[in-house]
């Protein structure tokens, strides 16, 4: 079983919404971000979204297009990324890895080279915010014949043929945008994101997690009930930024987790 799956299917049996970080590989710097994961895994992430540097994120917000040009500027590109994430797997062979990023950098190291290369590093999924499911074909054979779940976003303004495409070749977890807009923006409703969300349940055959907005405890746990994890990535990167050391990113991600992992278990 995928540790995607496995990882789903431990939160159901003991009724947990899971909680996913994200975290921008190579920032604050690059030899730190292993160290950071493993200190997300030890405050209750169940599942870590590894964003590959892009010069031109357009989905993502202020926050995260900083983080990739700093993690550009340090020279790290996707083949850094998955060598973070081999780096990961000597200590961690349980925690699901999720790559995030974009579609052109995949496209310049060759789909088949990079879904072997992914597969090899102990990726478990990619999401591609730039390759909806009706574009995905070759992408998702690739990957998948390499074992790794290609997953989707589905926001506020997807249509029900794209959710019908999604439905045919979700796997993993569906990522769905608490709305239409840029990561880390100050527009979550929680009410209507739930009843968007209880709605994709019924028509999707994959677990759901939300993001995009999600910044406090308290917001995270509305979503208990609703959502089957929560994904916490912008006010995160936020607070790596200003580490210093080794030693203070990972004491940083961990006293960030800790309150939103606590408000899930409650």
């Amino acid at each position: 079983m995928n540790r995607i799956d496995a990882c789903f299917a431990r939160l159901k049996a003991e009724g947990r919404t899971g909680l996913i970080p994200f975290v921008t590989a190579g920032d604050p710097h690059p030899d730190w971000t292993a160290d950071i994961l493993h200190a997300l895994v030890r405050a209750g992430a169940s599942l870590l979204e590894l964003g590959v540097p892009f010069s031109d994120p357009m989905a993502d917000g202020p926050v995260i297009q900083k983080a990739s040009e700093r993690a550009l500027a340090r020279g790290v590109n996707l083949k850094h990324t998955l060598d973070i994430v081999s780096a990961f797997r000597q200590q961690d062979q349980e925690t699901p890895v999720v790559l995030m990023g974009y579609l052109n950098p995949v496209e310049y190291f060759g789909y088949e080279a990079f879904a072997k290369a992914a597969a090899d590093a102990g990726v478990d999924g990619v999401l591609l915010v730039d390759c909806p499911p009706e574009e995905a074909e070759q992408a998702h054979a690739l990957l998948r014949q390499h074992g790794i779940q290609q997953i989707f976003l589905a926001s506020p303004t997807t249509t029900d043929a794209r959710i019908g495409a999604m439905a045919r070749l979700a796997q993993g977890y569906v990522y769905y945008v608490s709305f239409a807009g840029i990561t880390g923006a100050d527009r979550l409703v929680l009410d209507d994101a739930n009843e968007r969300i209880d709605r994709l349940k019924q028509l999707l055959p994959t677990p759901l997690a939300v993001g995009f907005g999600i910044k406090t405890a308290e917001q995270a746990a509305a979503f208990k009930g609703h959502a089957d994890a929560v994904v916490v990535g912008s006010a995160l990167v936020e607070a790596l930024s200003h580490a210093n050391s080794r030693d203070e990113a990972a004491t940083i991600a961990q006293q960030f987790m800790q309150p939103l992992s606590k408000s899930l278990a409650e």
